[in-house]
């Protein structure tokens, strides 16, 4: 396994960030080993919801999770406000960090993850290729 850190700072994208990162260090099987840090904004697409919610306060990231590839990537984040109620979805750009964000990426080097279109879901789901 290649093991990638990296660490982004105030005013960054997280969604956006993460990109520019799997595709600058061409990331094929890409997951997230562990993310903590904070964020000033927040834009998250609930389950089953075609737009995604706006919260414009602080909180702490308590998860990301999912897949990265430079053929597109699947991540779900969960945060907490200043009470520790926590909401989660799916991670969409403006998800502005506020003080940091420390991320550790595995990669597999046996494995590429593509986005194919599946008839079943009408998504691009995940689909694993040996290299």
């Amino acid at each position: 396994m290649n093991i990638f850190v990296l660490r982004l700072k105030p005013q960054q994208d997280l969604k956006r960030s993460l990109a520019e990162f799997v595709a600058a260090n061409q990331i094929q099987a890409g997951f997230i080993l562990s993310a903590i840090g904070s964020l000033q904004k927040a834009t998250i697409r609930f389950a089953n919801q075609p737009t995604s919610d706006v919260f414009d306060e602080k909180f702490e990231i308590v998860a990301l999770n999912g897949t990265l590839s430079m053929h597109g990537s699947h991540l779900h984040l969960a945060i907490a406000d200043k009470t520790g109620r926590m909401i989660g979805g799916h991670l969409t750009e403006g998800c502005i960090i506020y003080t940091t964000a420390e991320i550790v990426i595995g990669e597999s080097p046996n494995l590429t993850f593509v986005r194919t279109p599946d008839a079943q879901t009408g998504f691009l789901e995940l689909e694993i290729r040996e290299r």
